[in-house]
């Protein structure tokens, strides 16, 4: 287990190394030091086995928060508690010596966990295999290219048998094959009862993966909760800050709505409303009012699987329909009509009205919520009408 109890790391600034001697000595003229809260009473818990996706912007505090949990940093106020050997991959660049070789590495990590020579000796080969950096794990680090560096730092630290795995964004260096094998050890992880923080901006990833996700700004926890609604609060914060003040979320029950408010949606509707059969028409309507002038608003759809992924979204300016200009005042009405191609999931739907360039008017997150019934379980998230033929073939 490991719980973070407000937490608050800040730093003093001064102006010029100078002023760190005057300040220590009272009877000189100085300046007092500014303050930057990198942490400001963070909380946090985390159970065994579950998986906790940190997102935000950069600046925001994630790594200093890992630092912090990893013991690299010491906070300012408030503690960490943790119950289990924790394994960290921070930053590309810490951990490993550079003169070093990459075996030598390994081990050296090992020692500083506190595993015998032996048992490292014993995991070793696991460890070989799963990095395949092949010949360079005999050569200094200082030598790796970054995909080979974060391959035997990723593989060290999961096969240490952790009981807590901190990861910071280190995996975004990996190639694609790496990384969805990363993603397959994650998943076995949970399935071992290892309690996993990492930190990324690959918000699919951190749906995926997570149980739970907490959105960190300006040194705050501004969301905590389920990980499609942590997400959609984040990517609504960043197109709030591109565009202008949000907008209401009145009469419908959406997990996030933000926008500029140029114009508003009105009503949503879905056809058939609770469950789809595969291969059904599914008929969705979106009616919205212009609050100004606009020249060719887009009228868009969003669906997602319950793991907030996206599924599949169209808006009219992809499907070549042009609306020219609506005034301030007047009521517009969009009709979008699909075949239901859907596995049997649950799913939601996320309408919005915007500009030609993207910019949001009025964007509502997972604003109806459906399923899709079906009794053959078939796999992934398309659900083709399938045609099988099958012949004895005569020798």
């Amino acid at each position: 287990m490991l719980h973070v109890q407000n937490v608050s790391k800040v730093y003093r600034l001064y102006r010029r190394p100078l002023d760190r001697l005057t300040e220590i000595l009272p009877f000189l003229p100085h300046q007092p030091p500014s303050e930057f809260w990198a942490l400001r009473d963070v909380n946090l818990s985390v159970e065994r086995g579950e998986v906790l996706g940190v997102v935000g912007p950069n600046g925001s505090g994630k790594s200093t928060l890992l630092q912090i949990i990893c013991g690299i940093l010491e906070p300012t106020r408030g503690r960490v508690l943790a119950s289990g050997r924790i394994a960290a991959l921070l930053e590309l660049g810490a951990g490993f010596n550079p003169e070093f070789s990459g075996r030598e590495n390994v081990f050296l990590n090992g020692e500083i966990l506190g595993i015998s020579r032996p048992e490292m000796e014993r995991v070793f080969p696991e460890i070989e295999k799963f990095a395949e950096i092949g010949s360079f794990m005999n050569r200094p680090v200082k030598e790796y290219s970054s995909g080979m560096y974060v391959r035997l730092a990723f593989s060290t630290a999961i096969h240490v048998d952790p009981e807590i795995l901190i990861v910071d964004e280190a995996l975004a260096v990996g190639d694609a094959i790496f990384a969805n094998r990363c993603i397959k050890k994650f998943e076995e992880l949970k399935q071992r009862k290892v309690t996993v923080l990492f930190v990324s901006h690959d918000l699919g990833l951190v749906k995926r993966l997570s149980d739970r996700a907490a959105l960190m700004v300006d040194g705050r926890v501004a969301a905590y909760g389920a990980p499609s609604e942590v997400v959609n609060r984040y990517v609504g914060m960043v197109l709030e800050r591109q565009d202008a003040p949000r907008t209401g979320g009145e009469g419908f029950g959406g997990s996030y709505r933000h926008g500029d408010g140029a114009s508003k949606i009105l009503a949503v509707e879905m056809l058939p409303s609770k469950s789809v059969a595969p291969g059904e028409p599914v008929t969705i309507v979106v009616r919205a009012r212009a609050e100004k002038d606009l020249e060719n608003p887009v009228v868009g759809i969003l669906i997602r699987n319950r793991l907030g992924i996206d599924v599949f979204g169209t808006n009219t300016r992809i499907e070549h329909v042009d609306p020219g200009c609506v005034r301030a005042g007047e009521t517009f009405e969009v009709e979008f009509g699909f075949d239901c191609l859907l596995t049997r999931q649950d799913y939601t739907l996320t309408v919005a009205t915007q500009y030609p360039d993207g910019y949001s008017q009025d964007w509502l997150d997972d604003v109806i919520s459906f399923s899709v019934v079906d009794a053959r379980d078939v796999a992934g998230l398309a659900s083709f009408r399938t045609r099988v033929n099958w012949r004895r073939i005569s020798k």
